[in-house]
């Protein structure tokens, strides 16, 4: 069978879950929410499935609780609203994901977070959207962009050493999203959950080698309202880490920096006019905070990439661009609890 690799939502996968007693349209929709969250509300199978809150949709939920496919979760009164965890594992083994994620509990607020993420895949049908990490791989290596990276340089985290060492690919679990009818655009999503862009520049960092790859992206950035004044500081990290290119004499200080904050600096040449006070001064910003972290995990590659003009030009010519869209849903009424409105 020829698989679309462009999209986690592709017509097998929502043919192996109509066979558990769907329509093809409860099938579609379902994939959706198996692949990018786990969770829906009744409001949202409502808007994909172009319907009105009535008795389609009771006998939807009812078939999934009643099958025990899902569990209904009522965090507040009930007429307040309720939001349905998709659980049951022969679901997820018939797409080929029988070890996800999205089948565990987890806590409300992180639940509300992929309704928020699963709002933004529904509502942008200009793009298909990959949601898992083997989608992610299989697209870009098999169909886009083949031998041009090399595996380590997709975005990735390792754990352990040795014969011990797990490597989890595009370790954030956000959708990509891949433009439709031949476009060549890629969106990165990524919602915005604190008000300081720590993790954010991690994610760009791990993303960069990726971007630099891709000819046309954007990166969405997904803002619920208590973020509205944060949402500045996450354009400058956007600036700060992918159009600033390091010159090459900073990256040489920084390299002796960084080793001797490790202690493993024995023997390095100090350069000229710099000791660790002055260092640590200079190399105190936010920016080089992160780079440290990724310099640990990657060594010394991280920092010559920190000197790609690559980025810079792309957000110059608009073949990358940064969006904030400000998410403006009520979600179940738990904005005291998860810090949305």
């Amino acid at each position: 069978m020829n698989h679309d690799y462009r999209d986690s939502a592709r017509i097998e996968r929502v043919h192996a879950v109509s066979t558990f007693g769907f329509t093809e349209r409860q099938a579609r929709f379902l994939v959706h929410v198996l692949v990018h969250a786990g969770v829906f509300i009744e409001r949202q199978y409502c808007a994909f499935a172009g319907i009105a809150h009535g008795q389609k949709t009771h006998d939807f939920v009812a078939k999934l609780i009643g099958r025990g496919y899902a569990k209904a979760i009522a965090p507040g009164p009930l007429h307040r609203g309720r939001l349905f965890h998709v659980h049951y594992k022969p679901l997820y083994e018939a797409i080929g994901e029988p070890n996800n994620r999205h089948r565990k509990s987890v806590s409300l607020g992180r639940m509300i977070e992929r309704l928020m993420i699963l709002d933004a895949v529904l509502a942008d049908r200009h793009y298909t959207w990959l949601g898992t990490e083997n989608d992610k791989l299989a697209y870009f290596i098999l169909c886009l962009l083949q031998t041009r990276l090399q595996k380590h340089e997709y975005p990735h985290i390792a754990f352990g050493e040795g014969g011990e060492k797990t490597v989890r690919y595009f370790p954030d679990k956000l959708p990509i999203g891949v433009e439709r009818n031949g476009g060549r655009r890629h969106v990165f999503l990524y919602l915005v959950t604190r008000d300081v862009p720590v993790d954010f520049r991690m994610f760009l960092l791990r993303h960069a080698e990726l971007l630099r790859a891709v000819s046309d992206w954007t990166i969405r950035l997904l803002i619920p309202r208590r973020f509205r004044k944060p949402a500045a500081l996450y354009r400058y990290a956007v600036r700060d880490e992918l159009a600033t290119p390091l010159e090459p004499s900073t990256v040489e200080e920084l390299g002796w920096f960084f080793r001797t904050c490790q202690g493993t600096a024995d023997g390095a040449t100090r350069p000229s006019d710099l000791d660790m006070a002055t260092a640590g001064r200079k190399f105190g910003a936010a920016r080089f905070r992160a780079l440290y972290r990724m310099w640990q995990k990657e060594g010394n590659p991280a920092l010559w990439a920190a000197q790609s003009y690559v980025l810079r030009d792309a957000l110059a010519r608009g073949y990358g661009r940064v969006e904030c869209v400000e998410l403006s849903r009520q979600y179940l009424h738990l904005t005291s609890l998860v810090g949305v409105a």
